[in-house]
């Protein structure tokens, strides 16, 4: 059973958001505890897992995400990786269409190996009474706060500029108690020159990533928030983690587009069978 590694929002090997990708049989899933056993295993924030569907449905590829503790609803980084897999492998092609926890999500290959997901965009709602608690567990000041809705599931914060967010030391623990999946912080980009809007960080100790390299799911979150701040519904973000991320959003009411492109580093044999 072949398994890949794909370095997802990056053009290059070794940086973006590693996920692994296992394409299964029309038969369907594994029983969930396998599936999970193979995330432990991995040990990356996500692996997805995918198999085809019968033709003449509303989707083409049914799809799944875990975390080495736990399943997720919606995840950006390991979509992206998968229809690079199926595009690059030339297992489909076009428009792929994903049944998933979040409804049917679609991935757009381009003629430059960029993809574009096409995602619900998260519903955001004032948390300003989580600003001591949650400035707390990041050691910095916090400006608002923003609960990201059940598809996301996590708490985005606003910080005082690019240096706050950049250095950022976060008591994992502390994260890990405030309820959320994770907690997302963001500034907006201090020099126009630098190729982004905004910058964010993403911490989610309580389902086992102290720090996520690239997020797209978040994104889903930070697309109108950033929209409604500049006035302008196409962005480009950065995620300023140690291997680093870029990414396009597109705001577009209740749908958020994410544009990046992904990088297979690792094409090996899973042994273990369901």
């Amino acid at each position: 059973m072949r398994i890949r590694i794909v370095d997802a929002f990056t053009d290059r090997p070794f940086a973006g958001n590693p996920a692994a990708v296992l394409l299964l049989g029309p038969e369907g899933f594994p029983d969930d505890a396998w599936l999970q056993r193979v995330a432990a295993e991995m040990n990356l924030s996500e692996t997805a897992f995918a198999h085809p569907l019968p033709q003449g449905g509303d989707a083409d590829w049914a799809l799944r995400w875990c975390t080495p503790l736990a399943e997720v609803n919606l995840c950006g980084h390991a979509t992206l990786a998968t229809a690079h897999v199926l595009h690059a492998t030339g297992t489909a092609t076009g428009t792929l269409r994903f049944a998933t926890r979040s409804g049917v999500l679609t991935a757009t290959a381009h003629d430059d190996g960029s993809i574009t997901l096409d995602f619900p965009t998260a519903p955001l709602t004032e948390r300003d009474d989580l600003c001591t608690e949650a400035a707390a567990a990041l050691g910095t000041e916090v400006l608002s706060a923003h609960d990201t809705g059940p598809n996301v599931g996590d708490l985005l914060v606003e910080l005082t500029d690019e240096k706050a967010v950049r250095a950022l030391a976060p008591d994992f623990a502390a994260v890990a108690r405030l309820g959320h999946r994770g907690i997302i912080a963001t500034a907006r980009s201090e020099d126009p020159a630098c190729g982004y809007d905004f910058l964010s960080r993403f911490f989610g100790p309580a389902v086992g990533i102290d720090e996520d390299p690239m997020t797209g799911s978040s994104h889903t979150a930070l697309a109108p928030f950033w929209s409604a701040r500049l006035g302008r519904d196409d962005l480009s973000g950065f995620q300023a983690s140690a291997r680093t991320g870029f990414i396009r959003t597109a705001l577009r009411g209740e749908r958020t587009l994410l544009t990046g492109s992904a990088v297979t580093v690792v094409d090996g044999e899973l042994l273990t069978a369901p």
